[in-house]
C-alpha cells in the first residue's frame, strides 16, 4: 500500500464556492477546487503524495492518519 493511501481524503461540494473541494484534514489545509468530483479526488491524491515528499525532504515526521474508526467515534459525541 502507497503510504499516501493511510491518508482520509475528503471531497465535498460547497455551496459557497459552488464547485467540489477536496481537503486532506491530518496534512494539509485547504487543498483542491474544481467541477469534477473524480478530477478534485485526482488532484488531491497527487497533493498529499507531494506533501508527503516535502516532509520527509525535511526530515519531518508524518503525522498519524485518522482511522476511520477515530473518525467515527468523534462524529458519535454529543
Amino acid at each position: 500500500m502507497n503510504e499516501h493511501a493511510r491518508y482520509m481524503k475528503i471531497v465535498e461540494w460547497s455551496e459557497t464556492d459552488q464547485c467540489f473541494v477536496g481537503s486532506c484534514p491530518d496534512l494539509l489545509y485547504g487543498g483542491c477546487h474544481g467541477d469534477d468530483e473524480k478530477a478534485v479526488f485526482a488532484e488531491l491524491c497527487e497533493l498529499v503524495e507531494e506533501v508527503i515528499e516535502l516532509y520527509k525532504q525535511d526530515g519531518k515526521s508524518l503525522p498519524s492518519p485518522t482511522t476511520w474508526e477515530a473518525m467515527s467515534l468523534a462524529m458519535k459525541r454529543p
